[in-house]
């Protein structure tokens, strides 16, 4: 199987180790890739966004299946171009990426789905805006409408704080504040069929202690020992199969990854945000534990016959991914700077880069890289990941120093 592998980042570094270490896959090539993917696939150009080059190159390079990583190639059509020129793409159409580029498609989707969520309102001016905040109260919870990069999100006490991301915005979903641990579970469909990754935790704010603005994400763990043994089928049943159905019934079946982003409530599982695509940091932690082929999975999914495909094997023991970002990040990131150690077993590049072949590998962007590690359980994953980090070389970097500490020694705690 010859796979083209769309995306730069760290969540298609991961899914190129993934995917090259399945004996289906003859032929990895990904666009535009990044210097860590180099060491796995063949690296092209392409402009990920523009639907009709991305299927241009597949049909180039005679591609069995094209896995698109990030979701502004989804939402701008990239899959739909793929399978019109008859070849299998893993990502959503479009129409079906809505899940994730609009929020408040999402909601009208999850309402009519009978889906646990927040309420929430739509808003498009400071009056209304106001009004929303007013009736939710404190924690504020405010989303830009549409794709921000995993930054879109403000929670906060400070009213004016809020106001001001929903004017920045212009569009935005104001919703109330969901207590309880966060959880990102992965959901591999063909529209019909559905088979749940690990279920994994990642970390948002910059700072330890969940302090600082949102970031993409600084780092996650797998699996959640605090989790119950049913939430997976619980959220299976109450959520995506619902979400699922409603979308075959609005003609635009989801196919491919559906994200659900969950909060662990007093009154149980409740969902934060859809995504259309695998997360990042978390698809590091949760392939890192798949041990059943990734291509394989994927063609399946893509060609309408998940049903078919046997159960997820996974590997014992926990994961555990810790970023490495830029001086800076998430404001404006330093960038250019000179990188040493990222050739470590386990290091996902993020944010690299190279002048030339034979130059320095620099620092192209906020997150930089994922020291990724695996253990008998967290304890010993985290050790391992933060030895990785130690090992890393970045003027100016930082990284948070607490992931998957509290679940590694039991102190995460389910309200009510």
């Amino acid at each position: 199987m010859r796979v083209l592998l769309v995306g730069g980042g760290g969540r298609e570094h991961a899914l190129a180790l993934g995917l090259a270490g399945d004996p289906s896959v003859e032929r990895l090539i990904a666009a535009p890739g990044n210097p860590g993917i180099a060491g796995v696939a063949e690296l092209r150009q392409v402009v990920t966004t523009d639907p009709a080059a991305v299927a241009a190159l597949a049909v180039e390079v005679g591609a069995d299946l094209v896995v698109i990583g990030p979701e502004a190639p989804l939402v701008a059509g990239v899959a739909d171009a793929v399978r019109a020129k008859g070849i299998a793409a893993f990502g959503p159409s479009a129409e079906a990426a809505r899940l994730e580029g609009s929020k408040t498609f999402a909601k009208e989707v999850m309402t009519a789905a009978g889906v646990p969520t927040a309420r929430s309102y739509t808003c498009t001016d400071p009056v209304g805006t106001a009004a929303a905040l007013d009736e939710f109260g404190p924690p504020y919870v405010v989303k830009n409408d549409g794709l921000a990069a995993g930054k879109g999100v403000v929670v906060t006490d400070d009213r004016q704080a809020a106001l001001a991301h929903a004017a920045d915005c212009g569009r935005v979903v104001v919703e109330e504040y969901l207590a309880g641990p966060e959880v990102s579970l992965f959901v591999v469909t063909d529209g019909e069929a559905a088979l749940p990754l690990l279920p994994a935790q990642d970390f948002k704010r910059i700072g330890d202690g969940d302090t600082g603005p949102n970031t993409g994400g600084m780092g996650a763990y797998a699996p959640l020992p605090w989790a119950s043994v049913d939430l997976v089928d619980q959220v299976m049943a109450d959520t995506v199969h619902p979400t699922l159905a409603e979308m075959r019934r609005r003609g635009n079946p989801f196919v491919g990854l559906l994200y659900v982003g969950l909060a662990i409530t007093a009154q149980g599982p409740r969902v934060i945000e859809f995504n259309a695509r695998f997360g990042d940091p978390e698809t590091q932690v949760v392939l890192a534990l798949l041990e059943s082929p990734l291509g394989g999975l994927l063609h399946a999914a893509a060609t309408g016959s998940l049903a078919d495909h046997p159960p997820l094997r996974w590997r014992d023991g926990s994961a555990v991914t810790v970023v490495v970002a830029a001086e800076g990040y998430p404001g404006t990131p330093r960038t250019g700077d000179a990188i040493t150690g990222a050739d470590a077993p386990g290091i996902i590049h993020s944010g690299t880069a190279r002048r030339d072949p034979d130059g320095p590998l620099l620092s192209t962007g906020g997150r930089v890289l994922c020291a990724t590690a695996t253990g008998t359980d967290l304890a010993a994953a985290r050790e391992a990941a933060y030895a990785l980090v130690d090992g890393v070389g970045l003027a100016g970097s930082q990284h948070r120093t607490d992931i998957a500490l509290a679940a590694a020694q039991g102190r995460i705690t389910l309200p009510g």
